[in-house]
């Protein structure tokens, strides 16, 4: 049985159950109850009602994830879900320039109505053990609210950081490569998108394969789009004629002062160092512009050092991509490591599905193998006791155990040996909202 068609987990089906709520998978091709369900998605989300066309086309563009819904029959409008969680199985990019299958989850909703009644812990928890059943070594999630997630074993393992570049303040000192910046139609960077995205992600952990739906929603091509027509769209095209970069941005007027007027950078992918130095002096240069403004970018970007004033960027850092490891022998021998050295993990999990030891064995070439362990840790052997939860955020090398350990968050007999294994030279990344 695939992943999608897979019906809603039994332990918290009767759960809800038991307290008067029908947990559901919707069907393919219900149209009426995905209406239902996209506008309780909506509603959780402070977003206005869609039209019947907003509806429909976001119907055809999520029909890869599996919906699910929890619904009161005593409410005035029963075919309205109380609750909402969708989820697919992306391709996560891990330390090494490698991919694993992660459970992504999006859409987690619950009404203000029908709070504190253990929907939220049913759904998510529910959606982890269909997962790890069908052999899917994590789960994903971008989050609004940091402070739910890791009662369910998720960990913060990739920040961001939210730009604003007061360009009056500073000069482009970069590269300025050979290659060339054009505007085109919003719809070629639709279609130039996903390929260009595909080559990159490999590069930056934490980065997921674009799902379905998403160059368009990036582009505004659909008529749930925000501010669609303002977007502006460009190329960067290298020497040979390739393109190797693409950006989305809108402009807002300064009413006061014209000439400092903001862009907001919507998207900025590059796949060479050129196309990074191009775009970025392309927006640092922009007539008429005082302020950019940026986010979801990594935490340590290059264009601070192609600036005359560092001072001239504020930058913030958030928690914004969460991982959660369901198989970890199987995460662990997926990703490349920093240094060789054997660790003991002894780890614990809150809800049961990923608790065990596993001795983890890196060789001079930064490759893994794992094995269970018990009784003594081997000798030489560095012992690691920690939670699922402080695992999954230092797996993707987002944070040093020895930061976790210094925290209180783990217990080992060698911090920084335990840090170097895991560390990686790459900051891991989300570049977008899912």
């Amino acid at each position: 049985m695939t992943y999608s068609a897979a019906p809603a987990d039994p332990a918290s089906a009767t759960l809800l159950a038991g307290v008067g709520l029908d947990l559901r998978v919707l069907a393919d091709g219900d149209a009426d109850a995905f209406a239902a369900w996209i506008q309780a998605v909506r509603r959780g989300f402070l977003d206005a009602d869609g039209s019947a066309d907003e509806l429909e086309t976001r119907r055809e563009l999520l029909a890869y994830r599996r919906k699910s819904g929890v619904y009161d029959p005593t409410v005035p409008a029963p075919g309205t879900p109380v609750a909402t969680l969708a989820s697919w199985i992306g391709e996560l990019s891990v330390p090494g320039g490698r991919d694993i299958p992660s459970c992504a989850i999006s859409s987690v909703t619950v009404a203000p109505t029908h709070r504190r009644r253990g929907i939220a812990r049913a759904l998510v928890e529910g959606e982890l053990r269909l997962a790890a059943s069908q052999g899917v070594p994590a789960a994903v999630l971008t989050v609004s609210e940091s402070v739910l997630y890791g009662r369910y074993g998720f960990g913060p393992a990739a920040s961001v950081a939210s730009l604003t570049l007061d360009t009056k303040a500073a000069t482009w000192t970069g590269p300025k490569p050979e290659g060339r910046v054009d505007f085109i139609t919003r719809e070629r960077l639709r279609d130039l998108l996903p390929a260009l995205h595909d080559r990159v992600r490999l590069s930056w952990p934490g980065e997921l394969r674009l799902p379905g739906g998403h160059p368009e929603r990036v582009a505004g091509i659909n008529p749930a789009a925000k501010d669609a027509a303002a977007r502006r769209a460009v190329q960067y095209t290298d020497a040979t004629g390739a393109v190797a970069g693409l950006a989305v941005y809108t402009a807002h007027e300064n009413h006061e002062d014209f000439a400092r007027s903001t862009v907001r950078i919507g998207y900025l992918l590059a796949e060479t160092p050129d196309a990074y130095a191009a775009l970025w002096r392309y927006f640092v240069e922009l007539d008429l512009i005082g302020t950019v403004e940026a986010n979801e970018l990594s935490v340590d970007e290059p264009l601070l050092w192609m600036i005359s004033d560092q001072r001239a960027a504020r930058v913030r850092i958030i928690d914004h991509h969460y991982l959660r490891l369901l198989d970890i022998p199987a995460a662990l021998e997926a990703r490349s490591y920093g240094a060789a050295g054997t660790l003991a993990l002894d780890v614990t999990d809150p809800i049961g599905i990923s608790a065990g030891r596993w001795l983890l064995q890196v060789d001079a070439a930064g490759v893994g193998h794992v094995r269970p362990w018990d009784g003594a840790p081997p000798s030489g052997a560095v012992e690691v006791r920690l939670g699922v939860t402080e695992l999954s955020a230092a797996y993707l090398g987002g944070v040093s155990l020895a930061t976790l350990a210094a925290a209180g968050r783990v217990q080992t007999s060698d911090p920084a040996a335990a840090a170097r294994v895991l560390a990686w030279h790459v900051p891991p990344r989300q570049s977008f909202w899912y």
